[in-house]
């Protein structure tokens, strides 16, 4: 069966880019707007009552009127704004994140992409959280880089049109950030973790880093989450070496996430390190990761290994 997809703003960076892990593949049909169709509000919902999935890759007020305009048409649901992700009538669409979440996903008809920040978070902290090595109490401190392109297409002109020659620069400052009540809720933690996100001069490419005080051993920590994830296709865990570098741009333009743990146990202070593509396993590509599942295809398939 040839699932027929359509991507509510699939002119964005996100958008954008689902599109073309879609494109060529045959087991996928687009259902594609031109620009006047676009614009004319009886196309749009004539595009998502006729399709099996729909990507909204939309604002959060946008996606909530998309997901009301089909009425009962059985159109299963991908969502990649802010809008559902903590909403417990949509499953969480990190197939990786928990025992079972892959086969939740797969029979939902509502799935909630996960942010590109919360992403790299939870992949390290969640799964230690569940496993009891780290408590949920802990005040957990997220520092996090991320590539332009994860600010749209707006901060991509602003960087790309000459007017910006920033090479780091940190934001939130008021500590609030659209990615810290779905940390919190989704690890479990009954606090909300401090998150110091930045954005640098590069395309894309992210590194996600958890400080820990009064960590466990780093033996601990890393066989901890090897085993959590050693069945995992995308996700790949390294025992850091003193010596290593971590480089933002490790995984960019990949659809994988590489996961590390660094530590000096007589200090029992600990890192713990994500690298992910910010539009890759951070959006576009768990949105494809996602559907595949739904749609019983290959669950690699059209992404970037």
């Amino acid at each position: 069966m040839t699932a027929r997809v359509f991507i509510d703003g699939a002119h964005g960076t996100t958008g954008l880019e689902i599109r073309e892990r879609l494109g060529e593949r045959r087991d996928i049909a687009l259902i594609v707007l031109d620009e006047a169709e676009r614009r004319d509000p009886a196309a749009r919902e004539r595009a998502l009552k006729g399709a099996d999935f729909a990507i909204l890759c939309l604002p959060d007020d946008a996606a909530r009127e998309a997901v009301a305009l089909t009425g009962d048409a059985p159109v299963r649901f991908i969502d990649a704004s802010t809008a559902h992700r903590t909403d417990p009538a949509w499953v969480y669409g990190f197939p990786e994140f928990a025992a079972g979440q892959r086969a939740a996903i797969a029979s939902a008809r509502y799935v909630s992409n996960p942010g590109c920040y919360s992403t790299g978070f939870l992949a390290l902290v969640a799964p230690l959280v569940a496993a009891g090595v780290l408590d949920a109490a802990t005040p957990f401190t997220v520092n996090a880089v991320s590539g332009y392109s994860g600010g749209g297409k707006a901060m991509i002109a602003e960087f790309e049109g000459g007017g910006e020659d920033t090479a780091f620069r940190a934001y939130a400052m008021g500590l609030q950030h659209k990615h810290v009540p779905e940390m919190q809720e989704r690890a479990g933690l009954s606090r909300a973790p401090l998150f110091a996100p930045a954005v640098v001069r590069t395309y894309r490419g992210m590194v996600v880093e958890v400080p820990l005080v009064d960590s466990p051993p780093v033996t601990v920590l890393h066989e901890a989450l090897d085993s959590f994830y050693r069945d995992a296709a995308l996700v790949s865990v390294v025992h850091g070496d003193q010596a290593d570098i971590v480089r933002i741009e490790e995984n960019a333009g990949s659809d994988r996430m590489t996961l590390r743990v660094f530590g000096n146990d007589d200090r029992r202070q600990a890192r713990l390190v994500a690298t992910l593509d910010n539009l890759g396993k951070g959006a576009s590509g768990a949105a494809v990761q996602s559907l595949n599942i739904m749609a019983g295809l290959e669950e690699t398939a059209g992404l970037r290994l």
